[in-house]
C-alpha cells in the first residue's frame, strides 16, 4: 500500500504544549496559565511554563524536523504572545518568533501549516467574559488580521480554530479544560461565539493572505456506535452536539433541527443574532479532521449507575448539555494509555461519510496519534512498536477512504514531541520524539525513525 504522490506527511504541535517562555519577550498570560495555577486542575500541578522549551530551541527543533524529512509542520500561534491583552497593542517580539519559525521551515523545504487558535485565549479576554462574550469573536478576527499581515505571504495553509468542541464543552461544560467553567447554557453560547469567530477570521484571512492560500477549520469529529434499542436515539443526541453544531452552521449556514431538538430544554438560542449564520457560513478550501477513537452510546434506563466515561474526564458538570441521559459505554480493547479504544475503521467511516455529504470539500487529517507507556531501553532508545502499529493502521484506514473516493490531502501525526498534555500534565506521552523533562534532550523514538523511512519510501507495506 503506497502513499499517493502529493499526499502530505507531516507532524503537529500546539503552542502552549511545547513553547514554554510564558512570561518572556512580552507574552501575556493565557487561560491555561491561570488554569494550571488553580490547585487540583492539572495532574501533579504541572504547567506549561517550560514545556519543551521550543521557544528557545527553535533551530534545534527545525533541524530535527528536517532530519525526519517532514513534508509539512502544523503549529499554532499563541494569541497572548502576539496580542498580549487579546486586543490592542501588538507584541513585535512575539510576531518575530513565528516569522523565524516560518522562514526556518521554508528554508528546510517544510510546508508551514498555521493554526490561529489552539485553546490559549489571552487571560485579559477571559476577564471580560471570554467565549461567553460575542466580542471575543471579533477580537479573534482582529488577531487573525495581525498574524496574516505578518505571515500571509509565506503561509499557504491556515486553520482558524482547533477543536472548538473542546474549547466549548470541556472549558465551559464539565470544566476539565481552561477556563474551567461548569454549566449547561454556557457551552452552547461558547459554541456559537467560536463558530462566529471562525467565520470572521476566515474573512480577515481572505483579505490578507496570498490568493492561492488555503483556509480551513479543524474539528475533532466524533464517531459513535449505537448500542441496543436506544442506541440510535442516543447517537442522534450526542452527534448533534459533537458534530452537527459545527458542520451545520459552517458548511450549510444553519443549526440543524437535531441540535435545536437536543438542546430545547437548555436554551432557545436567543444569542444567535440576525446575520450571524451568514458570517459563519464562509467557503472553506479544506476541512481539518482530528481523530483518535470511537464511542459506544445508549440512553440510560434509569437503573443502576449511569456510565459516563467519554474519555475526557468528569466534574460536577457534563460535556453534553441536553444529552445528560446518554451513557458512554466501555469500549472493547485494545486501548491507548488515555483509555481510548483503537478503532482505525472509524476513521475510514468518518472520512467516507464526510465525502459523501460534502463531495467538493477536500479533507486533511490534522491530528492522529496515541499515548503509550513509553520506556527507555538499556540501549537508550524507545522501542514504541505499539505506536508504529497504531500509525500504520490509521494511515491504512485513510488510504482505504481515498480508495473509496474521499479527497484526503494529507496526514499530520500527533505529536512531533512529547509535551504538556493539558489537564494530564506531563503524564501522557504522544510524541514520536521523546523529551526528557529534566534535561529537555530530544530523542527520536523508533516511531520517528519508522515515520522518516515511510516519508522517504512512501510504502506502508502489505
Amino acid at each position: 500500500m503506497r502513499i499517493p504522490s502529493g499526499f502530505l506527511l507531516g507532524a503537529a504541535t500546539a503552542s502552549y504544549q511545547i513553547e514554554g517562555a510564558v512570561a518572556e519577550d512580552g507574552r501575556g498570560p493565557s487561560i491555561w496559565d491561570t488554569f494550571c495555577r488553580t490547585p487540583g486542575r492539572v495532574h501533579d500541578g504541572d504547567t506549561g511554563d517550560v514545556a519543551d522549551d521550543h521557544y528557545h530551541r527553535l533551530e534545534q527543533d527545525l533541524d530535527l524536523m528536517a532530519r525526519l524529512g517532514l513534508e509539512a509542520y502544523r503549529f499554532s500561534v499563541a494569541w497572548p504572545r502576539v496580542v498580549p491583552d487579546g486586543r490592542g497593542a501588538v507584541n513585535r517580539r512575539g510576531l518575530d518568533f513565528y516569522s523565524r519559525l516560518v522562514d526556518g521551515l521554508l528554508q528546510r523545504g517544510i510546508r508551514p501549516v498555521a493554526t490561529l487558535y489552539h485553546w490559549d485565549l489571552p487571560q485579559a479576554l477571559q476577564d471580560r467574559g471570554g467565549w461567553l462574550e460575542r466580542d471575543t469573536a471579533s477580537a479573534l478576527a482582529d488577531y487573525a488580521a495581525v498574524v496574516a499581515d505578518e505571515l500571509g505571504d509565506r503561509v499557504h495553509t491556515w486553520t482558524t480554530l482547533n477543536e472548538p468542541w473542546c474549547s466549548a464543552y470541556l472549558g465551559h461544560g464539565n470544566g476539565v479544560h481552561a477556563p474551567g467553567l461548569v454549566g449547561r447554557v454556557e457551552p452552547l453560547v461558547a459554541v456559537h461565539h467560536l463558530n462566529l469567530a471562525h467565520g470572521l477570521a476566515v474573512q480577515a484571512l481572505r483579505a490578507r493572505v496570498v490568493a492561492d492560500a488555503q483556509v480551513s477549520l479543524t474539528l475533532n469529529l466524533h464517531v459513535f456506535r449505537p448500542d441496543g434499542p436506544t442506541g440510535r436515539d442516543a447517537l442522534r443526541k450526542v452527534e448533534s452536539l459533537a458534530n452537527e453544531v459545527f458542520l451545520g452552521p459552517v458548511l450549510e449556514g444553519r443549526y440543524p433541527d437535531a441540535v435545536l431538538e437536543t438542546t430545547r430544554d437548555v436554551t432557545d438560542w436567543a444569542f444567535v443574532r440576525d446575520g450571524d449564520l451568514a458570517q459563519i457560513h464562509q467557503p472553506l478550501d479544506v476541512l481539518g479532521v482530528n481523530y483518535y477513537n470511537t464511542n459506544r452510546v445508549r440512553l440510560w434506563d434509569g437503573t443502576g449507575a449511569r456510565q459516563q466515561s467519554d474519555g475526557h474526564g468528569r466534574s460536577a458538570g457534563s460535556a453534553w448539555p441536553g444529552a445528560e441521559d446518554v451513557e458512554f459505554l466501555e469500549q472493547p480493547g485494545p486501548h491507548t494509555e488515555m483509555g481510548w479504544n483503537i478503532d482505525p475503521a472509524g476513521l475510514t467511516e468518518l472520512l467516507t461519510g464526510l465525502h459523501a455529504r460534502f463531495p467538493e470539500l477536500p479533507l486533511l487529517i490534522t491530528e492522529n496519534g496515541a499515548a503509550f507507556p513509553d520506556t527507555v531501553a538499556d540501549d537508550g532508545r524507545v522501542h514504541d512498536d505499539d505506536r508504529v502499529d497504531y500509525v500504520r493502521r490509521h494511515l491504512r484506514a485513510v488510504l482505504d477512504a481515498v480508495d473509496a473516493g474521499a479527497d484526503v490531502r494529507g496526514y499530520f501525526l500527533w505529536s512531533l514531541m512529547d509535551n504538556f498534555e493539558w489537564a494530564y500534565g506531563y503524564s501522557k506521552r504522544f510524541g514520536i520524539v521523546r523529551v526528557d523533562y529534566d534535561t529537555l534532550e530530544r530523542t527520536p523514538k523508533d516511531s520517528a525513525l519508522w515515520y522518516a523511512d515511510l516519508i522517504r519510501s512512501r510504502d506502508l507495506g502489505t
